[in-house]
């Protein structure tokens, strides 16, 4: 298989960067291809602009959308779009690895995600969800909270983890057709030992080796909405 982690931390000692250099490891002894697109050691730039394109639709007034569309039509991505392009075409698996900001992606993945995931090649005319460019195709979340566990339930300070991930499972990976695994999350990175460390290390390879035998997250399929796009009485 083919994976591809997009990784996001800018400390290469960090526990994040453990996970993403344990995870290449492993599946690497398996048999498996690895790319990583380490966003920060890349200095990957989040700005979402005309600089993603060579080439220019309209000179007078930038719609991003529009521009995504035309760039497809004539292969007019810039070379650092394009070549992230290529990694999700290639890859069977992706990964992001990154810990958790702000409720969210850190701004370079964020970023990433702004600038790659380009309507006319990424999602568009009715290329979504179950219909979505890359179904077939397995994405999962690898990240570390500060908080521990119990801050991240349904009576937890911060909300349930599930919730507070639904923005990027489901209104990222989902929505461009990905199957979504469930996340593998360590919980209060920072506030752990070494051995605590080593056995999430280890509870991250059993979750690599059983990649293709976990079961999806279960989201309501496209027939199940009326044209309105809300769900059907049952």
């Amino acid at each position: 298989m083919k994976f591809f982690i997009v990784h996001a931390h800018p400390e290469p000692n960090s526990f994040n960067s453990a996970l993403t250099r344990y995870a290449k490891e492993v599946l690497h002894t398996i048999g498996h291809e690895v790319i990583i697109s380490d966003l920060y050691a890349m200095q990957f730039n989040p700005v979402s602009d005309r600089r993603n394109f060579t080439s220019h639709k309209e000179q007078k007034y930038y719609n991003q959308q529009s521009e995504e569309m035309y760039a497809t039509q004539i292969d007019g991505f810039a070379p650092d779009i394009k070549a992230e392009m290529e990694k999700l075409e290639w890859c069977d698996v992706l990964i992001f690895q990154f810990p958790l900001w702000w409720f969210g992606l850190p701004a370079i993945l964020k970023g990433w995600v702004d600038r790659v995931f380009a309507m006319g090649k990424i999602y568009g005319g009715g290329r979504f969800y179950d219909n979505g460019v890359f179904q077939g195709k397995k994405a999962m979340l690898s990240l570390t909270t500060g908080g521990g566990l119990t801050m991240y339930t349904e009576i937890g300070i911060n909300g349930e983890i599930r919730t507070i991930l639904y923005p990027i499972n489901h209104g990222i990976f989902r929505f461009v057709g990905f199957d979504v695994l469930p996340p593998f999350i360590v919980w209060g990175a920072s506030r752990i030992g070494d051995e605590r460390r080593q056995a999430y290390l280890e509870e991250y390879k059993q979750r690599l080796l059983t990649i293709n035998a976990t079961p999806p997250i279960v989201y309501p399929s496209l027939k199940d909405f009326d044209e309105n796009f809300q769900l059907k009485q049952s």
